[in-house]
Formats: structure tokens, C-alpha cells, sequence
């Protein structure tokens, strides 16, 4: 069986290593000469990613791993993008990917026919952009991926007078480092991941950054109170069940006390009229320092652009010298125009993975979802099932049965969250590993390991849920996949302590006693609130 990848970073590099596991021939189409996708820095946009100089992750490296490759346990918790992309290597190394991929070659399009739609077969048409040479070869499968970071999207005709605008503008993909902001005054357009990091970085060298935002956002750190990941609190088994459970409103009001722990949104301007989980996780531990020197002000939607400077809303007016719009990115297969229509970032995709419309299902779409968590590891599972879709090991439903399950998503998402673009293929990290995991047969056994393996049990209910407990179970299970959910203390932590220190007290034993206590009391408590 020969299988096209389409794409390029860590979803096609998972992609090429799922399909030799399962005894497929994979052959990967990449633009550029290297394997980092939009990890690939360089100075200049061009052949570039979507990160400028600073770029940290805001996923630890415990969640965003594959599921049999952890991170080197020396590496940060939160990786500069120059790590990121050395794991990538390290990845493509272990497991001798570098070969199937052929470098600097477009896919022009990709199509089925009568002919070849029986066999579930694919034309892949793709340019040589050295020579300019175009070749169409036949395959059995194509898995895309190309994510969702692939086109910006620049909505600057949305802004009255931009036209009239003499200073420079720019997407925040083409933004690279603060240095040629020096002395400027900068606005920045937009208060997702990208604006606000960008809107610190600018800060340090600019003389005023602007924030922009028409609703605010709730901000979350990458780091807990006791200076470890935050994320790796939330994202595990027991946390999911209890959110199951207890009335929304409860939830969201702990989630509000937990973002307000570290400044008071009101009063620092960034307080949006939604609920905490109604929108996409914006992420930063420096904004409120920033903004309390006064190098970042928060203001309100850009109303107008002048020659030289910008109204916003609220009718104040500020000289400026650039404008970053950190506006987000537009989904897009122009390659696949007969076979997938998207609307607003709104595509019909089963489990956001599968087309509805195929007579067989040999087309998979993988990592176009905007996650609750790490992308990586739900790359990865996507693409243990769709080349076990591809083998014909696994049935899909039919096809009403899937647009019935698109509809009940899409009426899901459109309670849970606020409208936008970015929520459309939105989906949280745990719930929907898990759904995948058990479509698959490795989703981990959770009480089956409480009698046969306790401390295994206790480690993968209450604590984070790692991408190794996906090889526990199944036919791809992993021989080292239990010492790598009971070790994750242990790389958390070393890179952090450089410095041996003396101990004035070992109480792990008492606090564990502890927090058994108080999980049970919190489980009585959301017992007798559910059932009053």
C-alpha cells in the first residue's frame, strides 16, 4: 500500500513514522528543504514558519511529545523554538524518516475519479519548484497535513482607512524580532497567543505597544503557583470526569478564580464578557508586568486608520508607526477544491479527520483541529486511525450517521464558546485523545489497572494524562510507555534544579496522604451537590 503525506512539520513527521509502524509506504511532498514546518526560523518570511525569534512553546514538553518519544529529560519544560525543532530531528533520526520525504515539491492537486474512487486510489499531481517539472503519480491513500497555520488570514480591508495608512503593516507571521520596532510606536491587532506574546516582545524595544481587542480575553499562565506547567493539572483523567459531572457554572467559577489568582482582568482592561472556557486559551505570563509598566496599553477595537495614526472606538487617537495584525490563519486545501468546500474555517469532517462525501475513506485531514492542549500527540492518534481505516482493519459509519455527529459538534461548540473562526475545529486535548483511543482499542484501561497495577492506576487517573498512556493498550503498545508515565516527575523537574540544595523536610508521604483526603471530600461534596 502506498500512501501520499501531504504537508510539512511534526503531523507529517508522525504521519511518515504511523505509516511504516502499520506496514505502509509512505511518500511525503515538502515545499522547503527541511523537516520543521512552521518550527523553521529564519530572518526573513520567506520559506520561513509562523514564529518570530523569541518563540516559546506554551505547551510543557510532557504534552506535546509523541507517544513513544519523549522529550530529553535535560530539555525545558517550555522549549524555545531552535529545541522544538531540535526534537523534531532527534524524532526523525530515531526512526529514519529523513528518506521518505522528497524536498522542494508542490502538490498541485490531488484528485479521485470513477476509476479510481472504487479503489479508493488518488492522483497526486505535484511541481518540482527547482525545474518547474510537474509528475502525477497514483496512490492508495493521502493523509494531509498541512494544519491550520498555512495561510494567513489578513483581514485588512475590515479597517476604514487603512488605504491612507503610511506606516508599515504587517501579519504576524511575517514579524520576526523587536529590534527594527526600536523607538516605534507599534499597535497590535488581535488578543490571541500570537498578539499578546508579539505585544510583550515589542514591549522591551518599542517606545509604546498598543494592544487592540474587540472582547478581551482571559488570560492563563504557563506556570502553577509552585512554578510547574499548569496545564498539567488540568489535563488529566480525574479533572474531565469532575467537569462531567458538576453544573457548568461551578466550573467556569473555579476556572475564574484561577486566572484571577495572578491580577484582576477588570482592572488591567483585558476582562471579556464571556466565560472563562468560552473561548481559545490565550496563554502569557508577562502581560500584566508589561502593562503595569506601561510599555503595553490594552485599548479598544481600531475604529479608523489615518495617514499616521489610529482611532480606536472609544474615540481616543494615538500617532503611530506600524500596525502587526495577529489575526489568525484561514483553513484552506486549494489542492483538494473538488473534494472539500470551507466556509469560515468550517469544513464537513468527521471527527475532523474524514470527508464525508467519499465512497471509500483513503483521504484522512490531520491536525486541522485548534486544541484544549498539545497538537502533536492528537496528530498522532489521528493517524494510528486513519491508516487503520486505510488497511480496511476499521469501518467507518455511514455517511448520515457522520454529518448527524458533525451537527451535534458543531451545536456543542456553538454553546460552549463564543462565535468565532478559530473555534471551528475547537476540541479538548483529553476528551477527544480518549474518543479516538477507543475507536482504535488503545485507550487506557483505568479500572482494569486499579486491581492489576494501582500505582499505575493512581498515576494515570489523577495525574497528567501524557501521550505514552495511549501505548499501553492496543497492538502499537510500548515496552517502555509505564516508565514514562511514572518518571514524569522526574523530567519535569531536572532541568529546573541545576543547584543541589539541602532539604529541610521530605513530607511526600504526608502530602500524598493529603491530597487522597481532599479528593475524596471534593467527591462527596460534588456527590451530594448532584444529587440535591
Amino acid at each position: 500500500m502506498k500512501v501520499a503525506i501531504i504537508g510539512s512539520g511534526a503531523s507529517r513527521l508522525t504521519a511518515i513514522k504511523i505509516c511504516l509502524d502499520e506496514g505502509i509506504n509512505p511518500v511525503c511532498f515538502e515545499l522547503n528543504d527541511s523537516i520543521g514546518g512552521i518550527w523553521n526560523y529564519v530572518n526573513t518570511s520567506k520559506n520561513s514558519g509562523a514564529i518570530y525569534k523569541s518563540t516559546v512553546i506554551n505547551s510543557s514538553k510532557e504534552m506535546m511529545c509523541f507517544s513513544d518519544f519523549p522529550v530529553p529529560k535535560e530539555f525545558p519544560n517550555f522549549m524555545h523554538h531552535s529545541k522544538v525543532r531540535e526534537y523534531f530531528n532527534l524524532y526523525a533520526e530515531r526512526f529514519q524518516l529523513r528518506q521518505y520525504i522528497r524536498f522542494f515539491t508542490k502538490v498541485v492537486s490531488c484528485t479521485t475519479s470513477d476509476e479510481f474512487e472504487n479503489n479508493g486510489q488518488w492522483k497526486v499531481t505535484y511541481e518540482d519548484v527547482k525545474t518547474g517539472k510537474t509528475t502525477s503519480e497514483i496512490y492508495d491513500g493521502v493523509l494531509v497535513c498541512v494544519g491550520r497555520q498555512a495561510v494567513p488570514y489578513f483581514p485588512i480591508e475590515e479597517f476604514k482607512g487603512i488605504e491612507n495608512f503610511e506606516g508599515k503593516f504587517l501579519h504576524s507571521r511575517d514579524y520576526r524580532e523587536p529590534s527594527e520596532y526600536e523607538n516605534l510606536n507599534v499597535v497590535v491587532v488581535g488578543i490571541g497567543n500570537s498578539g499578546v506574546d508579539i505585544a510583550v516582545d515589542l514591549s522591551r524595544q518599542s517606545k509604546q505597544v498598543y494592544l487592540s481587542t474587540r472582547r478581551g480575553a482571559w488570560i492563563f499562565r504557563r506556570i502553577d503557583n509552585h512554578g510547574l506547567p499548569s496545564e498539567l493539572q488540568f489535563a488529566r483523567k480525574f479533572v474531565t470526569d469532575v467537569r462531567k459531572i458538576i453544573p457548568a457554572i461551578l466550573f467556569q467559577y473555579f476556572g475564574k478564580k484561577v486566572v484571577a489568582n495572578h491580577f484582576d482582568h477588570e482592572k488591567y482592561g483585558l476582562l471579556p464578557d464571556h466565560p472563562v472556557f468560552a473561548q481559545c486559551c490565550c496563554i502569557n505570563d508577562d502581560i500584566a508586568d508589561r502593562i503595569s509598566t506601561g510599555s503595553i496599553q490594552v485599548r479598544s477595537n481600531i475604529a479608523k486608520f489615518t495617514k499616521n495614526s489610529v482611532i480606536f472606538e472609544d474615540g481616543t487617537e494615538e500617532k503611530i508607526d506600524a500596525v502587526i495584525f495577529a489575526t489568525g490563519y484561514s483553513v484552506e486545501y486549494p489542492f483538494l477544491e473538488s473534494i472539500l468546500q470551507v466556509k469560515e474555517n468550517r469544513c464537513d469532517l468527521f471527527k475532523y479527520v474524514w470527508p464525508t462525501n467519499l465512497k471509500r475513506h483513503t483521504l484522512a485531514i490531520i491536525g486541522a483541529i485548534q486544541p484544549l492542549g498539545a497538537v502533536n500527540p492528537i496528530s498522532e492518534m489521528q493517524c494510528r486511525w486513519a491508516t487503520k481505516v486505510f488497511k480496511g482493519e476499521l469501518c467507518m459509519p455511514s455517511e448520515e450517521e457522520m454529518k448527524e455527529d458533525i451537527r451535534k459538534t458543531r451545536k456543542g461548540l456553538a454553546k460552549a464558546y463564543v462565535k468565532s473562526k478559530r473555534h471551528e475545529t475547537q476540541v479538548n486535548y483529553q476528551p477527544y485523545m480518549n474518543e479516538i483511543a477507543d475507536i482504535i482499542s488503545c485507550k487506557p484501561k483505568y479500572l482494569k489497572y486499579f486491581f492489576t497495577d494501582p500505582k499505575l492506576a493512581f498515576k494515570i487517573y489523577f495525574g497528567p494524562a501524557i501521550p505514552a498512556i495511549y501505548r499501553l493498550e492496543g497492538h502499537q503498545r510500548w515496552s517502555d510507555a509505564r516508565k514514562t508515565i511514572m518518571t514524569v516527575d522526574d523530567r519535569i523537574i531536572f532541568p529546573l534544579k541545576k543547584r543541589m540544595t539541602k532539604s529541610v523536610g521530605n513530607h511526600k508521604t504526608l502530602y500524598l496522604i493529603l491530597d487522597i483526603i481532599l479528593i475524596c471530600i471534593v467527591a462527596v461534596i460534588i456527590s451530594y451537590i448532584w444529587a440535591t
